[in-house]
């Protein structure tokens, strides 16, 4: 019986184990399913956790090959941006602030000399009036040439216009640049007994900016410069055409205050000629705001004088201009996008 009862031992114990192992199979395939259900139910987040968790593993690691791509396209996506933010502010400048001009005749000599290049400043005039002394940049169409006077155009007209001359297209005008000499309402004369041009009887002291070796005037006249215009001559008086050469024509040779573009301030080229262009000691005089004196006539001759006609410069000032102010709008805008997308995420979590 003992070798019975070990005998069948081992028979009751395989008959035990066939259950056993079934239901453990079974287990471990429930399990499975419930792994892969998990698995397929994961949130977005645990995914990004997990992308995240690998990508520092990577970096932890010594790889950091992850966030480069991403800065390279992030990169070539803002660049158009910049470049259309730089043009349009480009524009912009050029239009409503600041302009370069070449200086292409010898008319404002020694102040402006041939292949000087100027900087326009076309906002001062919206703060401030026209002074005496100033060097204007002005709008010839209409002034001394035949032609309508400029018209005021609004804000989007202006910047088209703007645009188009950034690239060469339009039509710029007959562009000049001159002294005021006297404004609205003053007497200008030439010349008193010791040769020099007056204004309201004052003698202006012109050495500080007259051609060597020039007179003051080498034409006679005496003007009241009429309501809204301008009194204008060169530097280099014997052969500038200026006021002087068009008293005959209507406004007396004088120039309309609003085909005024702007103060020229400063010669930025070539370097050895960089200086800014000041209003000379002689028209502070205060005696010069005095009444103006009855107008009397004159005449002239313009063969061979030089109107000092300018040139828009190349496009290159403006466009550096704007792409240097573009690029920290461009980040700044960048930034503020991150922020936002930053608070987003985190009020979803």
């Amino acid at each position: 019986m003992g070798n019975g009862s070990e005998a069948s031992s081992p028979a009751a114990g395989g008959k035990a184990e066939g259950p056993v192992a079934k239901a453990t199979a079974d287990d471990a395939a429930d399990d499975a399913a419930d792994a892969s259900a998990t698995a397929a139910e994961a949130s977005p987040d645990d995914e990004a956790a997990s992308t995240s968790s690998e990508a520092s593993g990577a970096r932890a690691g010594g790889r950091r090959t992850g966030p480069r791509p991403r800065k390279k396209r992030s990169f070539w996506r803002e660049f158009p941006i910049l470049v259309v933010v730089a043009l349009l502010l480009a524009v912009v400048i050029k239009t409503y602030a600041i302009q370069a001009f070449f200086i292409p005749s010898g008319s404002m000599e020694n102040t402006l000399e041939i292949n000087d290049r100027v900087l326009v400043n076309k906002l001062v005039y919206d703060v401030r009036g026209i002074h005496r002394g100033d060097i204007v940049v002005f709008n010839g169409d209409g002034s001394w040439d035949p032609g309508p006077l400029p018209a005021n155009t609004n804000f989007a007209e202006k910047f088209v216009d703007g645009f188009a001359s950034m690239f060469g297209f339009g039509h710029p005008g007959d562009i000049l640049i001159k002294r005021v000499i006297g404004l609205p309402g003053d007497d200008v004369a030439c010349c008193d007994a010791q040769g020099w041009v007056t204004v309201n009887g004052v003698p202006l002291t012109e050495q500080s900016y007259l051609y060597p070796g020039d007179a003051p005037s080498e034409i006679r006249f005496n003007i009241v410069v009429p309501q809204g215009r301008l009194w204008v001559m060169g530097d280099h008086r014997l052969i500038s055409d200026d006021s002087r050469d068009h008293l005959g024509e209507p406004g007396g040779g004088t120039v309309p205050e609003n085909a005024v573009i702007g103060r020229a301030f400063v010669i930025i080229w070539p370097p050895s000629r960089w200086r800014i262009l000041p209003i000379p000691a002689t028209f502070e005089q205060s005696k010069l705001n005095s009444a103006a004196a009855p107008p009397a006539a004159g005449s002239a001759s313009t063969a061979g004088l030089l109107s000092a006609r300018l040139e828009p410069s190349s496009p290159a000032l403006p466009l550096t201009l704007g792409f240097a102010a573009a690029v920290p709008v461009t980040w700044l805008q960048r930034r503020v996008r991150r922020r936002i997308t930053r608070r987003r995420t985190r009020a979803v979590r």
